[in-house]
């Protein structure tokens, strides 16, 4: 992103308008009877009463690994219609199932149903790659990789790849990614909030993003769920631990290092 860019990007962001999302919220049908089994044996979703409401077009998901918010992404990934390993709805190729059975509880509610999207697993990526090259070559005639920028994903880095997928295939939808900054160096990861912010300005886009991401979790009036022991709750960007974490070791890294590697 060049400065010229950036400037603009600045400007833009004071004029965004809020949109309401396509899902609207997420619950558990019923208190599941069995607590201690997997998934709800995971502390954030122990207490059996999910619910999360999507009031911004834009949602993440933080938390430590294992606090759920994978989980509770692949579910509404699954309530969505789209691959549990990664795709669309109209992606269906063979996986080894790990989808937990969350799905199976949850109710997604609506204020307009959106079948058009993608389900993005940074774990299992190289997955669907290898199935547009699959179908390329039973179907050579078929124009699989168009929507991807032409060529298979494999001949492009990890992190081309996924700026690829963002830049040719998002446009109106639902989409539902799952770490997007695993492959993204710092700098596309704002190429990434660049893409995302057009996409939004249509209002017909929505993301759902799980992130470990300070950069990303800074994206404006977005909403931020917190997984953690106490379960899931709503979180301010500047109280998450992933900017205070990031903040006090930017600003005093020699300090961690001494604290790091001391013997005591």
């Amino acid at each position: 992103m060049t400065i010229g860019h950036r400037l603009r990007f600045q400007r833009t962001m004071s004029h965004m308008h809020t949109k309401s999302p396509f899902l609207r919220e997420i619950h558990l049908k019923a208190k599941p009877e069995n607590l201690d089994t997997y998934p709800f044996s995971i502390p954030a979703l122990h207490e059996g009463n999910l619910h999360l409401t999507f009031t911004a077009p834009v949602t993440f998901f933080v938390g430590e690994n294992g606090s759920g918010k994978s989980t509770v992404m692949e579910a509404i990934a699954v309530g969505c219609g789209f691959n549990p390993s990664g795709g669309s709805r109209n992606n269906i190729y063979d996986y080894t199932p790990t989808e937990s059975s969350l799905a199976n509880h949850l109710r997604l509610v609506w204020n307009f149903k959106m079948s058009q999207g993608f389900f993005l697993r940074a774990e299992s990526f190289f997955n669907f790659a290898s199935y547009l090259d699959k179908a390329k070559e039973e179907l050579p005639g078929e124009d699989y990789y168009g929507p991807y920028g032409g060529t298979s994903l494999h001949e492009k880095s990890h992190g081309e790849s996924f700026l690829t997928l963002f830049e040719k295939r998002f446009h109106d939808g639902i989409y539902l990614l799952d770490e997007p900054e695993a492959a993204l160096s710092p700098k596309k990861q704002l190429v990434f909030l660049a893409r995302l912010h057009k996409l939004l300005e249509s209002g017909k886009s929505q993301f759902i993003i799980a992130t470990h991401s300070p950069i990303l979790l800074s994206y404006p009036r977005a909403r931020i769920y917190a997984f953690d022991d106490q379960g899931i709750r709503p979180m301010k960007y500047e109280e998450t631990e992933h900017f205070m974490v990031t903040k006090d070791f930017l600003g005093a890294h020699e300090s961690f290092y001494k604290h790091l590697m001391s013997e005591e």
